[in-house]
């Protein structure tokens, strides 16, 4: 197995946290995405049940915060591993640099799709992305000019979806989910629905102004940010029959005696439609390690192999039972995991 030199300063701390068994941590921390927290924490626990190692920490947070940790340095005040649902930016990198952080490895470990479910005795939904822009953005085009955004219900905006006042809990800004959401849902129906076009031209030409002006959504409590993990989205739609969650499909298909799930584009959300590319909005998950810490936390390695193995998060393994879509490279990540390889720079 090729083995990553440790910078100097790894080095020395690895060498100052070794020194004193007492004084070293010998627990894994992680940290980060919610949609991805389930699976790591089925990880854990089982790694804990069949290695001579503690078992895991593996917090929550959000994507943002957990790779936000992951930078702030080398050493046992911080973080091993950050897990995310949405790939890392080359400023989380940037960052990760400037504080010594010279080395991270990118595992992908499978694919989830991003659901939109309501209460399980309420109404049907079949949505399109260019119905979720017209429902929630802050602008939106009628009569051909560019309006603040007067739909009130779900019929206002598709005349062939029910006339439901419109509530939607969704992802707040720290979570991972919402960058998927505001990409291949917000943006994707923007363009969908001629609003791009507008906001173009309104904007002189500037994409990214038009851009920006398509994600910017409502504040006048029709879109309701969730900080929380779906445990919090799934309680507001239980006091809120109206209000329709996005998700992970995990989540839902572990909450069915609860929710049911509308589909998009005319395609039902399952792990079949996700693996094969048909449903439309979906994403892979990820999670990131801190290669200097390696050979000083005791059991890291062991644990990364350990996540992406064919038992673990292959497709008869526990995570493929839990949701996740296993991802047909796996070998491939099971390569680079076992020989360390860091990721360069974002293209």
């Amino acid at each position: 197995m090729t083995k990553i030199l440790l910078t100097a300063s790894a080095a020395a701390i690895a060498v100052a946290m070794s020194a004193g068994s007492a004084a070293a941590r010998d627990q894994i921390q992680i940290a980060g995405s919610s949609t991805v927290l389930p699976y790591a924490s089925i990880v854990a626990e089982a790694f804990g049940e069949n290695f001579e190692y503690p078992t895991p920490v593996v917090e929550s947070g959000g994507s943002g915060a957990g790779r936000k940790k992951l930078c702030e340095g080398v050493g046992e005040n911080t973080i091993d591993i950050a897990n995310s649902s949405s790939r890392i930016k080359q400023s989380d990198i940037d960052l990760c640099a400037s504080n010594g952080v010279t080395e991270i490895q990118e595992v992908r470990i499978g694919y989830d799709g991003i659901v939109f479910a309501s209460d399980i005795n309420g109404e049907a939904f079949a949505f399109t992305p260019a119905d979720w822009h017209a429902a929630l953005a802050a602008k939106v085009v009628k009569d051909g000019q560019v309006v603040d955004n007067p739909n009130k219900t779900w019929a206002d905006v598709n005349p062939d979806l029910p006339a439901q006042d419109i509530l939607a809990f969704i992802p707040g800004t720290k979570h991972g989910t919402r960058e998927v959401f505001d990409e291949k849902v917000i943006l994707d129906g923007c363009e969908e629905n001629g609003t791009m076009e507008a906001l173009m031209a309104a904007n002189g030409g500037d994409e990214d102004a038009a851009e920006d002006a398509c994600t910017t959504l409502r504040t006048d409590g029709v879109s309701v940010d969730i900080d929380g993990d779906y445990t919090e989205t799934l309680a507001r739609i239980d006091a809120n029959k109206n209000g329709i969650g996005v998700f992970g499909l995990s989540f839902y298909q572990n909450n069915t005696d609860k929710l049911q799930v509308a589909t998009m584009n005319s395609v039902v959300p399952s792990v079949e439609s996700i693996a094969s590319g048909e449903y439309p909005v979906s994403r892979p998950l990820y999670f990131y390690v801190k290669n200097a810490h390696l050979d000083v936390i005791p059991g890291m390695q062991q644990y990364v192999e350990f996540f992406v193995s064919d038992e673990i998060a292959g497709p008869d393994g526990p995570l493929a039972a839990y949701g996740l879509v296993s991802d047909p490279e796996l070998a491939k990540t099971q390569e680079m995991v076992a020989n360390r390889t860091p990721m360069g720079p974002l293209k």
